[in-house]
């Protein structure tokens, strides 16, 4: 037997593929290293191979003519156990039994897959008994038989009762406590449900009848369809007789969903596997194929189309999911009432919705382990905290540096942990370093709209970081979202003469938004008015509700992944820092949002001059010129690297564009000592071709920090003595990282 790698993948594999969807950074540190794991162990460790071991039989009493062998498994079972691994010192075979001597009274032996022994020379000469028979009794006999222990142990065992009374009773109590709490909720709704919300009924009626439009392209496809699985039938029948033909489908590149070797070593997951690979390339075919649709609908139907077919995969169902299938023949099927357990306890966390867990939060807390870079909070109005970071260097840089993070999640993901934190090493680069700290925001603040956040977040910091340093002029940078409201200030302060913004940085910013990625998915009239309708009602948009359309974005890896480890393992989610931040979700308040949808994305005026007014103001982002550095990253499926790009088109003044290897996280987050990914600069002036940039543009090992760096301070090397927050013109109200970092969606 190899040494090679059994079974699927761990808790701790599956929160790093979990972060890499995010775009989050591919190693994680948990608090506390749990046992390396073993190698997966077979179906019943001390049995010999199914095919070799005898047939299971009942025995007999006396007297009684043997009963025909009954197989121990099915054949399903038999394929799983064949897919298990052998024990990495198989126990041998147990010697021949001595030679019976007659006895007054001897004990019948049972049937087992002990060898029968061959008959005594004192004993009458007699023909063996077949495979698998019940022996007959030896001599007639007043006492009861006592059956010999046979030798392999069943290939699968019962569950403990008592476990399964408790879990029963448990899943009835706490499914009633649900199901009330679903009702309650639904009577306490305004109005009644929508029953296609997403509003994907009408593109995929458009679609079906523009494929019936055309039937002799359906009919191409479903032969093709139907050719190839012919061909996966005639190459698993040759595997079964010891052949080794190609395979028909093989899955792509990087899927880490059939990593377990039964779906290439054993011949029926390989068949399922290549038929559900089969069907899915034929369904995403037809989509595409249909002809006539808008942009708009081809992109909703062939997402949802996607959606369909990674739900429907093997690895999703215990059936047909082999590790599974050994986890619940090693565990007696425990692995599945925990995973009962496990799906009750997400839906009461999300009060009869289910809130996938993807981490253990309890390993967490914000200020201990997570978001701990010195500093003080400084200034606080009704949406945001400003933290001042403490300095680690004797000397500053003379102009502050301004961070606005994204709304949609918390500020803390520039400030994981020491070692990857960006905020760390600004400071240590010899910034000044302050962050806004938007608040979680709940029913009372329903009327912030986006002129709010400008008013209350970059322009009061502004005025804060003026008053705690004596400096009139920082430089800015904005992240993501933040980024867009970065843009929309600069072009609100260019309208009335402001400069006090030296120099800007955009991280992963959309400004155009005609090509936004699949996010666009979710916006049309008709989910924008159920939207709206929502959050007239709460106030708000419910953190979660955001967190699950990022989530569907890749679910693979964010949702059917933890499905599998949650609820058919049985398992515990692994801790990582990065998807604690993921869950750590925020709301976003209803009128602040409707804008944000409406005017961005579907409408797109941003990038309209005089289309969108802020507190009196018409913004045209032409009228931004002082030097900006825009950060995109490759792989980015928020905020698409080309769309980014487009702002090198729109500003006046200097403009450099870095390219940055992996996603949306991931990308930004990469401090210099990982020595991971790369980065592409080009020295031209930006073409309008994003393809054409990257043609001219040369590549560069590592991190972007250090350019970013050597950008910025050649903006202004001038140095003052390191500041000390409160020290300056506005006391420390309270420790980084404040207060409203931590107000939980759920509080």
């Amino acid at each position: 037997m190899s040494e090679k790698r059994r079974g699927g993948r761990s808790p701790a594999e599956v929160a790093q593929a979990g972060a890499a969807a995010l775009g989050g950074p591919s190693e994680g540190s948990p608090p506390a290293p749990r046992k390396p794991r073993g190698k997966a162990r077979p179906l019943a460790a001390h049995a010999a191979p199914l095919e070799q071991a005898a047939p299971m039989v009942r025995a007999q009493p006396p007297g009684r003519k043997p009963r025909a062998a009954e197989p121990a498994v099915s054949q399903f079972a038999m394929a799983i156990a064949a897919s298990s691994p052998a024990p990495d010192h198989a126990p041998e075979a147990p010697p021949p039994p001595a030679p019976v001597r007659e006895q007054p009274a001897p004990a019948p032996v049972a049937a087992a897959p002990v060898p029968v022994p061959p008959p005594s020379p004192a004993a009458p000469k007699a023909s063996p008994p077949e495979a698998g028979a019940a022996a007959a009794p030896r001599a007639a006999s007043p006492s009861p038989p006592a059956p010999v222990a046979t030798a392999a142990e069943p290939a699968f065992r019962l569950p403990d009762p008592n476990l399964v009374s408790r879990t029963m009773a448990d899943v009835a109590e706490r499914g009633q406590r649900i199901v009330a709490e679903f009702l309650r909720r639904q009577g306490k709704a305004d109005a009644p449900p929508n029953p296609d919300p997403l509003n994907i009924g009408g593109a995929f009626l458009e679609m079906t009848t523009r494929l019936m439009a055309n039937p002799a392209r359906l009919m191409q496809a479903q032969i093709g369809f139907w050719q190839d699985y012919l061909t996966l039938w005639q190459n698993t029948a040759r595997r079964m007789m010891g052949g080794q033909p190609e395979p028909v489908i093989a899955e792509r590149r990087g899927d880490k969903r059939f990593k377990d070797d039964a779906w290439r070593e054993n011949e029926v997951f390989d068949f399922i596997k290549q038929s559900y690979l089969l069907s899915s390339r034929y369904f995403t075919n037809v989509v595409h194929g249909a002809e006539g649709l808008t942009p708009k609908t081809a992109q909703k139907v062939d997402f949802y189309t996607r959606q369909f077919v990674d739900a429907m995969s093997p690895t999703n169902f215990w059936l047909t999911n082999p590790e599974v299938l050994r986890k619940t023949a090693e565990t007696g099927g425990e692995n599945l009432l925990k995973g009962l357990s496990n799906l009750l306890a997400d839906l009461e966390r999300g009060h009869g919705k289910l809130r996938i867990h993807m981490t253990d939060e309890s390993k967490f807390t914000i200020g201990e382990n997570i978001a701990v870079t010195p500093g003080k909070v400084v200034y606080r109005n009704a949406l945001m905290e400003l933290i001042q970071y403490s300095p680690t260097t004797e000397t500053a840089l003379k102009r502050p540096l301004l961070i606005l993070p994204p709304w949609i999640n918390k500020f803390y993901i520039l400030d994981l942990r020491p070692k990857n934190s960006f905020v760390r090493w600004a400071v240590s680069q010899g910034h000044t370093v302050f962050v806004c700290s938007w608040v979680n925001p709940d029913e009372t603040l329903a009327e912030m709209g986006f002129d709010d956040y400008m008013r209350l977040g970059p322009y009061e910091a502004l005025e804060a970081i003026e008053k705690a340093t004596g400096e009139r002029q920082v430089n800015a940078i904005g992240y993501c979202l933040g980024g867009t409201l970065l843009a929309s200030t600069l072009a609100h302060m260019a309208r009335r003469g402001d400069d006090r913004i030296a120099s800007a940085t955009f991280f992963t910013t959309m400004l155009d938004f005609e090509e936004a990625g699949e996010l666009g998915v979710f916006i049309d009239e008709e989910q924008l008015q159920a939207l709206e309708l929502k959050m007239s009602q709460r106030g708000f948009l419910e953190g979660s509700e955001m967190a699950d359309t990022f989530n569907m974005l890749r679910a693979n890896d964010l949702i059917w992944s933890f499905v599998v480890q949650n609820y058919l393992l049985g398992q515990e989610p692994f801790p990582f820092d990065l998807l604690f931040w993921n869950g750590d979700s925020t709301r976003m308040p209803a009128k602040m949002h409707s804008f944000y949808l409406r005017r961005m994305y579907q409408q797109n005026d941003l990038v309209k001059p005089g289309a969108v007014v802020l507190d009196g103001e018409a913004l045209d982002l032409r009228d931004i010129k002082l030097p900006t550095y825009i950060l995109a990253t490759r792989e980015d499926h928020i905020a698409p690297w080309k769309s980014s790009y487009r702002a090198t088109q729109i500003f006046s003044g200097p403009v450099r564009f870095v390219l940055a290897a992996s996603g949306h996280i991931a990308g930004v987050v990469n401090p210099p000592d990982s020595g991971k990914y790369s980065h592409w600069v080009a020295t031209v002036d930006a073409p309008t071709d994003p393809a054409a940039w990257f043609e001219q543009a040369t590549e560069f090992a590592g991190s972007w920090w250090p350019d970013w760096q050597r950008w910025i301070t050649a903006q202004d090397r001038s140095t003052v003595p390191a500041r000390v927050p409160g020290a300056g013109g506005l006391p420390a109200l309270e420790d980084a990282p404040g207060s409203y970092v931590k107000v939980m969606a759920g509080d």
